[in-house]
């Protein structure tokens, strides 16, 4: 019988405007104790933050979704170039309460809006590889998103204000149908 014994894993969480990231999960934890995963990620959204259309390409992630305090809306949509779905959003409102959680397959692009402070976990397919990410604005007109917090109002991050458009990602697309 192999024994494991506790050990403290120091894990980084990143600060900003809107709350924090965390990852409080990677595989290296896993393979350490002799447990298979990929990555578990924990999020944290002051009300009224904006994040997304977050996607990877490089390895690309999926990720079941689920809100353990607080209240979001969470926008998605197909990334495949020749796709019906193609840049077509869908929303679907998660909370503490409702007991919904959501799988986003990897060539989805995700991104939701806090409708309150909320802690969202993710269980993720893949790492993540931050120079094989992409992000298309969640607030490009073309997406068509009409959002509770008035524009005005919301915290988004610099990486996303500046992310490309939709017609941008059709230029240099990462996702086909085969």
């Amino acid at each position: 019988m192999n024994i494991i014994y506790p050990k403290v894993y120091e894990l980084k969480k990143y600060h900003d405007n809107r709350g924090y990231f965390f990852e409080c999960f990677s595989e290296n934890i896993g393979e350490d104790i002799g447990v298979d995963f990929k990555q578990d990620n924990s999020s944290f959204s002051r009300k009224g933050t904006v994040r997304g259309m977050h996607y990877q390409w490089d390895e690309p992630m999926g990720k079941l979704i689920q809100v353990i305090k607080g209240s979001i809306i969470d926008y998605f949509f197909d990334l495949r170039i020749g796709s019906p779905d193609f840049g077509i959003v869908q929303k679907v409102h998660l909370s503490e309460f409702n007991n919904k959680c959501l799988w986003i397959p990897p060539y989805y692009a995700h991104g939701f809006e806090a409708l309150e402070d909320s802690h969202i976990i993710y269980k993720c397919t893949s790492y993540y590889n931050s120079k094989g990410e992409g992000t298309i604005s969640l607030i490009d007109e073309d997406l068509g998103i009409s959002f509770d917090t008035i524009r005005e109002n919301m915290i988004v991050s610099e990486r996303d204000i500046n992310a490309i458009s939709l017609k941008e990602y059709i230029k240099e697309p990462k996702f086909f149908i085969e």
